[in-house]
């Protein structure tokens, strides 16, 4: 697992499995925008989505600790098993904030994210210590706010990957957490529940974010530099109006999410 940080409240790490990212945002009460707060003078951290592998979850509480970011509570960003490993990390009790569409869909799929992750460990021959369970978690409304510290992170719906979920916008850092867009390594994706005309509305709910932004934090794949990210999303509007693959994403896994996306769209 690789750890950047983004800024001195803000900290990233990307799994070894498909890139897969985590973000730890700490609200700081010192109203220091550009040294962050340690200690006592740190209130709050939230951990948006989780790396997969066991080891890496296993390292994140020792991370943050070092890093001088009080635990406070989970976040993820949608519904898919390998953004929900929080509570591998940091205990059943610990609390999961996710979106209302997250939380109906939690709801109406009980046991998905726990079946999705054991079809993964027997594939992948991957040993944990205990099963995941989700068990309650806290519906968010968004579009909204979260409080962190003296700070407030916004919660934005998007939509078309899935038909949940939300990015997270942290101001003070100008960091997007854009959940599973934006990916410099895959294509727009469809699964069950997400749709064209929804990712399309979602980029463009985006794109002013984007455009403020530092950084944008991908579900998978590298941090993303402001314009870089500007780039990426206009790609993908391409992508998903007139089926242009990007030069980057032209690869043989690629084409397969591209095959499966056109299947999906026909049915």
């Amino acid at each position: 697992m690789r750890v950047v940080s983004l800024h001195p409240d803000v900290l990233v790490a990307t799994s070894a499995v498909w890139q897969t990212t985590c973000t730890i945002v700490r609200g700081p009460v010192d109203g220091d925008d550009s040294a962050g707060a340690e200690g006592p003078d740190a209130a709050e951290a939230f951990v948006i989505d989780s790396p997969v592998l066991p080891q890496e979850l296993e390292v994140l509480p020792s991370l943050l600790a070092q890093a001088g970011f009080p635990f406070t509570g989970l976040l993820a960003t949608h519904g898919d098993w390998d953004h929900l490993l929080g509570r591998l990390a940091f205990g059943a009790d610990a609390p999961l904030g996710v979106c209302e569409t997250t939380a109906a869909r939690l709801a109406g799929e009980p046991g998905a994210a726990a079946r999705a992750l054991r079809e993964f460990d027997l594939e992948w021959y991957v040993d944990r210590a205990a099963p995941l369970g989700l068990g309650s978690v806290q519906a968010l409304p968004v579009p909204g706010h979260v409080d962190l510290g003296d700070r407030t992170l916004e919660l934005h719906p998007t939509g078309g990957h899935t038909a949940d979920g939300m990015a997270v916008w942290i101001p003070w850092a100008r960091v997007l957490v854009a959940g599973d867009h934006l990916s410099p390594v895959e294509l727009p994706m469809f699964s069950p529940g997400g749709s064209r005309s929804a990712y399309l509305a979602t980029l463009a709910r985006l794109r002013p974010l984007v455009e403020q932004a530092d950084h944008v934090v991908p579900g998978h794949g590298a941090v993303l530099d402001g314009v870089r990210a500007l780039a990426i999303l206009r790609e993908d509007v391409a992508y998903l109006q007139d089926g242009t693959l990007p030069l980057a994403r032209r690869d043989a896994a690629q084409l397969k999410v591209h095959a499966r996306n056109q299947q999906h769209e026909a049915l």
